[in-house]
């Protein structure tokens, strides 16, 4: 498939092969809670090129894809009944507002990494990922927005937990501002590096797409491994 071409439509179960032991070529089918498959790219991760991850990047992705993908989220978060929902930057962000427009919120939460002048040093932690591994960032609370989040139940919405690394930062900047969310949400939940990391809160994470760590097992085949 064509690079653009990803991310663009969701299509009824069983339209893709399977078959891990015999591998994977361009993309992994990841399955939603119903069945239905989203072709996934596979990328191979930085290193000695032998192993990869399964990518999703929402903002280039369909409109009709990223509101499947919130239906099926807000169908998982429900159950929680969360009064807020905060978006975790950058991809995060829109899926969070599709997700409380879902749950009839008049607003979602933006945390940011862009600092503003009335921003607080106490507010603030910093932050890495898988595809910026170097870090150089730092996530914000806006302290202003602090009154619509304490007493109320939190929801934190993120695009993919991968290694856990972003979302332990949102939950210490979440603690320092005295803010323990019931549930975490994502779009989807890459290879399971995230568990250990994020293990207290196993059971308050929520995701309708898994997909695993790949190792190489011939010229351009990779093999579910994690």
């Amino acid at each position: 498939m064509l690079p653009h071409t990803f991310w663009q439509e969701i299509v009824p179960a069983g339209t893709y092969e399977t078959n891990a032991e015999a591998g994977f070529a361009d993309g992994y089918p990841a399955q939603l809670p119903d069945g239905r498959q989203l072709l996934l790219p596979i990328r191979v991760l930085p290193g000695d090129g032998t192993r990869a991850v399964c990518s999703l990047i929402v903002n280039q992705a369909s409109f009709a894809v990223e509101d499947e993908l919130a239906t099926a989220m807000t169908a998982l978060l429900r159950p929680y009944a969360p009064d807020v929902i905060i978006g975790v930057p950058t991809l995060g962000l829109p899926l969070a507002n599709n997700v409380a427009r879902r749950l009839g919120h008049s607003r979602s939460v933006a945390l940011g990494t862009s600092r503003k002048f009335w921003y607080r040093e106490d507010l603030a932690e910093p932050m890495s990922s898988i595809t910026s591994p170097t870090g150089g960032k730092t996530l914000f609370v806006d302290p202003r927005m602090l009154p619509l989040l304490e007493g109320k139940r939190v929801a934190v919405i993120d695009d993919v937990l991968s290694t856990g690394s972003s979302m332990t930062a949102v939950l210490r900047l979440l603690e320092k501002a005295g803010i323990a969310p019931v549930a975490i949400a994502a779009a989807m939940l890459q290879s399971r590096r995230w568990r250990e990391p994020l293990a207290p809160w196993s059971d308050r994470i929520v995701a309708p797409l898994a997909s695993p760590l790949l190792e190489k097992i011939g010229e351009g085949r990779w093999r579910p491994i994690a």
